[in-house]
């Protein structure tokens, strides 16, 4: 297959066009940067003053779209959220026009999305087949992307939604920051412990990515999380135990909102997302458990 992938060169693109490389497709990653076609790669410029990339792709199969503005990097000041939302609205747009330009349309659009766009709660366990009002910046950010993202349907092109959970990896992503404290022995439960992490091992990202581009029955919003979401106290307990630390230093809500601003809302609320789909299509998880994930990634 032809694959073109917005955002390939990120924590979550490179692995995955490693994988698709080395399954023998043909792969384009789209960039804002000049870079030399490599042996496994070619490098297409675009949202870039002159940038025609449809003039550069052709017969393409599948588009993947996971540009836009890191959620991790920086403070959510006003300025860093009008960042984080236009980014993704600009990519998405970008993309449908160089679709539209394309005599032969692709067969699948693959769209990243984020578990933000489901309310947090304690209580609530959220399907893709849930019913719910996204209330605040990232629910609201990630609707307004996937309606935009949706419009490609307009050519006959299956969508897929990813909605990824919290994402580890040992070399980007939440993990690193939260596994510092630990390795300075000054680890300990996050706010009340009680909030969500529904996570994901990077691995199984990028096999579910490879996997939505396959199946066909593959359509509409697809939550990329473990079957075996946690707490939080939980999540930090396990920490401990994998790397032989201690868990005993609670990091109070307010240090964190003072600390992170609005941003503390990632780790000091959450929500209990399962993936019903993947489940249901027969998608094995490498890394069905918590422990299992951290001992592969820190191990």
């Amino acid at each position: 297959m032809k694959i073109v992938i917005a955002g390939g060169s990120g924590f979550i693109g490179n692995k995955l066009s490693n994988l698709f490389i080395s399954e023998g497709h043909e792969v384009s990653i789209l960039t804002r940067k000049e870079k030399s076609t490599a042996k496994d790669v070619s490098y297409v410029k675009w949202l870039n003053n002159g940038a025609t990339p449809e003039k550069e792709l052709e017969n393409i199969d599948v588009f993947i779209n996971l540009a836009g503005v890191s959620i991790n990097d920086g403070r959510w000041s006003e300025k860093h959220q009008k960042q984080i939302y236009d980014s993704r609205m600009e990519a998405t747009d970008e993309l449908l026009r160089i679709i539209s330009k394309l005599p032969k349309k692709p067969a699948v659009f693959i769209n990243a999305s984020a578990i933000g766009i489901y309310p947090v709660s304690l209580d609530n366990e959220y399907t893709e087949a849930s019913i719910y009002t996204p209330n605040d910046f990232l629910g609201r950010t990630v609707d307004d992307w996937e309606k935009k993202a949706k419009l490609v349907g307009q050519y006959g092109t299956r969508t897929v939604f990813m909605r990824f959970g919290v994402v580890l990896g040992d070399d980007g992503g939440a993990l690193p920051l939260m596994v510092l404290p630990y390795k300075l022995f000054a680890g300990g439960t996050v706010g009340s412990g009680k909030q969500w992490v529904s996570w994901i091992h990077v691995a199984d990202v990028v096999r579910a990515i490879a996997f939505a581009v396959k199946n066909n029955n593959l359509n509409g919003p697809v939550n990329i999380t473990s079957p075996n979401p946690v707490n939080m106290r939980d999540f930090g307990k396990t920490i401990g135990v994998v790397l032989s630390r201690p868990h005993w230093f609670p990091a109070p809500s307010l240090l964190m909102k003072v600390a992170l601003g609005q941003k503390s809302k990632l780790v000091l609320e959450g929500q209990k997302v399962l993936p019903k789909v993947l489940l249901k299509e027969g998608f094995e998880f490498s890394f069905p458990t918590l422990e299992k994930a951290l001992k592969d990634l820190l191990g």
